[in-house]
């Protein structure tokens, strides 16, 4: 649901992604209405003390099974073959653009070198639904709309997001494809847009829209980039929050701090959308208006020995630069999800991979 905190909140979240695992869910309000299901944030958003940064309050760190009941609660997943709609909302850069396609473009990527970004997508395979089809491997790139031009303004609220989206799949010229069953709709904001409850709680959310306001019910996710206004909170561990002294930012892998750090909630949000499309599926509580979900459970982690304060072992490559998976021509750094088959958080960098 939600990025790198460690708070719960109701529409599906996005990923925040900080060393010290504080995951923000988001808040469904009115019934699943004003706020969408979980939200993700790298960066807890209270501000914390060096002993909280060293041990951390969150109980959600690598094999933690005793305190993780995920279930399923019988709705849809992704099982054909999953087409992602971008709608690039605001100013973004074609260098920016690269670099988030190619993170998409590698989820099913056969030929990447290990540990993969495909590798990553793997373990989101291993949920099921009630027929126990998995989760699609094939995930691509669909359709995508520019909107430049801020139709909405640079300041939107949750409800608003979902009028962006009735905009691109409804204009005349070139809308994006109608796709209910196995589309997902990707809304990513620039750097100069303000979205309800960005850096303050979360970094980016997934939910579903209400056909009163699209006319269609359709899974989707925002993520924002935070470069000018919460880099320390949303693009962690790529920039620091300035209230920690002596803690030192790690370069990025693709030389876009903003970007690189939207890179973690974006593979948050999809594996949610995948596992929990409708916010009856996969999620471990008993009130779908706050879910935890799969990659909920691993706020912060992205290597072995992950888990409260700690990111775990991420890798360095010739110029620097801290990844932990590669992509067809990219390195990244994405947050582990839930494994169900051994119930704690994992990826394809684990050691004992």
């Amino acid at each position: 649901m939600a990025t790198t905190t460690t708070t719960t909140t109701t529409q599906s979240s996005v990923c925040r992604y900080s060393a010290p695992p504080l995951l923000v869910l988001f808040s469904l309000t009115i019934l699943f209405f004003l706020n969408p299901v979980t939200g993700s944030t790298p960066w807890p958003h209270n501000k914390i003390n060096t002993t909280d940064l060293i041990f951390g309050s969150s109980k959600k760190y690598e094999g933690s099974s005793d305190f993780v009941h995920l279930n399923y609660h019988m709705g849809p997943v992704l099982t054909s073959n999953i087409t992602i709609h971008l709608i690039w909302y605001g100013t973004w850069q074609k260098s920016q653009k690269r670099i988030i396609r190619g993170f998409l473009n590698s989820i099913s990527a056969v030929d990447s070198k290990h540990p993969s970004v495909s590798g990553w997508w793997k373990t989101v395979q291993l949920y099921t639904d009630q027929t126990g089809a998995n989760i699609s491997k094939h995930v691509h790139i669909g359709e995508e709309k520019n909107d430049r031009f801020y139709s909405h303004g640079k300041s939107l609220t949750r409800l608003s997001i979902q009028s962006v989206i009735k905009s691109a799949v409804t204009v005349r010229t070139r809308p994006l494809p109608i796709n209910p069953k196995s589309g997902l709709y990707l809304l990513l904001t620039s750097d100069d847009v303000h979205v309800e409850d960005f850096c303050g709680q979360v970094c980016g959310f997934h939910y579903f829209t209400f056909p009163s306001i699209v006319g269609y019910t359709l899974p989707y996710a925002w993520v924002g980039n935070s470069a000018k206004q919460c880099p320390g909170f949303c693009a962690y561990p790529f920039a620091v929050p300035g209230y920690i002294p002596g803690l030192k930012p790690v370069k990025s892998p693709n030389g876009d701090v903003g970007v690189d750090g939207m890179i973690s909630v974006i593979g948050h949000e999809i594996a949610e959308l995948a596992t929990n499309p409708l916010v009856n599926a996969w999620y471990a509580g008993h009130d779908p208006s706050f879910p935890t979900e799969i990659a909920d459970l691993c706020e912060g982690i992205y290597g072995t020995g992950g888990g409260g304060s700690y990111t775990g072992q991420m890798m360095e490559d010739h110029v620097g630069a801290t990844y932990n998976m590669n992509g067809m021509r990219r390195r990244f750094l994405v947050q582990w999800v839930w494994n169900p088959l051994v119930s704690y958080c994992s990826g394809p960098n684990a050691l004992d991979q």
